[in-house]
């Protein structure tokens, strides 16, 4: 990790900082103090500048984060071009791809600030722990992936679309992410589609909207 990007405070005396993970964790499972303790302590937080890397293939993907404030994007690169996969707008925990049976050092995948960013480390030799010592981390855990696994399926489908349009529509009708608060660039990476398409479908959205007329259909 670069530490000239992050600034850390470990174990901090005013442990109230984790407050909002453990607010979030809260909604699928009351937490004993024993495990609040845990994360109390072995728990970090971040802040990141925007637009720097929060983790890449050349950092040790030694930890997940949960975002207090600013907005992520996953992303992994082809050559020299960025395929973007997700976008986080807070309250949410994110990490880069691991194999839960390999113990990978490294990830292919990339976080980015798109936003100063404030994040909560929460260290996988932690996570390992009370999934060993507390059974409602493993309560969480299991709701934790269920809900993962829902919004990594709505992603596939989403990019399985073959209209461009419909898959801009289908994004914006979600509400699901800000489109307002993401570079076009990294929008239509996002969406499969090239930055001109991107324009054009806005532009055309944009129109139908003030005089409520019904676009043509546009395919990438």
């Amino acid at each position: 990790m670069n530490l000239k990007v992050y600034n850390i405070m470990l174990n901090s005396s005013n442990s109230s900082f984790v407050r909002p993970l453990i607010q979030y964790m809260e909604q699928y499972h009351e937490l004993s103090n024993g495990l609040i303790a845990q994360y109390e302590k072995h728990c970090s937080l971040v802040s990141i500048r925007k637009n720097k890397h929060i983790i890449s293939p050349v950092d040790s993907n030694a930890a997940l984060y949960f975002v207090n404030s600013g907005v992520v994007r996953g992303f992994v690169k082809d050559g020299t071009k960025d395929i973007t996969t997700w976008f986080c707008f807070g309250n949410n925990i994110v990490g880069a791809i691991r194999h839960p049976d390999l113990q990978a050092n490294h990830s292919i995948e990339y976080l980015q600030a798109l936003e100063d960013c404030e994040l909560i480390r929460i260290p996988y030799t932690l996570i390992d722990y009370v999934y060993s010592h507390f059974e409602e981390a493993n309560i969480i855990g299991r709701k934790l992936l269920a809900v993962h696994y829902y919004a990594a399926s709505e992603r596939a489908i989403l990019a399985r679309i073959p209209n461009a349009l419909r898959r801009y529509q289908k994004l914006a009708e979600s509400k699901k992410v800000d489109l307002n608060k993401i570079p076009l660039r990294y929008l239509a990476s996002y969406l499969g589609m090239r930055l001109e398409t991107l324009s054009r479908i806005r532009s055309k959205e944009l129109h139908k909207t003030k005089n409520r007329g019904v676009p043509a259909s546009i395919e990438d």
